[in-house]
């Protein structure tokens, strides 16, 4: 019985440690993964930003500003307008922005991008992706959806550099 107690405590432990984030929306789950993504890369040391687990393989800086340019990029197929100020995305630029904290520049402002146009955009619009319609609503969904599955290969890169992920501590997220 005492066991039974002890391990429905550790779960009702687990369940209120969860990030309040946890289902509340497009936006929270962004945010969420907008957190857990910088915190991640500012955790990682600068000289790993280069490594790479093999030969033509994303260096650990070279799949942060993946997830940089793939936000404007996207951005721009989900009908979003960014503006003279927005930088000008080229081929080369995940290759070439190598050092920390202009790589965690990149990530924070394209990520502020993402925040500040998911509350203006009409997510209803019809807009071209990939040769089909879709609406941009489903664009910025890719746009999760791309966060997280590379926030999935930026985990096993920390963990292959015996990184922790931030929220995976003790009394993290």
């Amino acid at each position: 019985m005492i066991r039974l107690l002890a391990v429905l405590a550790a779960f009702a432990a687990a369940l209120t440690a969860q990030p309040p984030e946890l289902g509340q929306g497009w936006l929270a789950e962004f945010n969420l993964a907008a957190r857990q993504l910088t915190s991640l890369a500012e955790a990682t040391p600068a000289e790993k930003f280069g490594w790479r687990p093999a030969e033509g393989v994303r260096s650990i800086g070279e799949v942060y500003m993946h997830i940089a340019l793939g936000n404007y990029w996207l951005l721009e197929r989900a009908g979003v307008t960014l503006g003279a100020g927005a930088p000008k995305l080229t081929p080369d630029l995940e290759r070439q922005v190598t050092e920390k904290p202009e790589v965690i520049r990149w990530l924070k402002e394209s990520i502020k991008a993402v925040k500040t146009n998911y509350p203006k955009a009409d997510l209803e619009k019809k807009v071209q992706f990939f040769g089909q319609e879709t609406t941009s609503g489903g664009v910025f969904l890719r746009i999760l959806v791309h966060n997280h599955e590379h926030m999935g290969q930026s985990v096993a890169y920390a963990r292959m550099n015996g990184i922790a992920p931030p929220w995976s501590k003790k009394g993290g997220e």
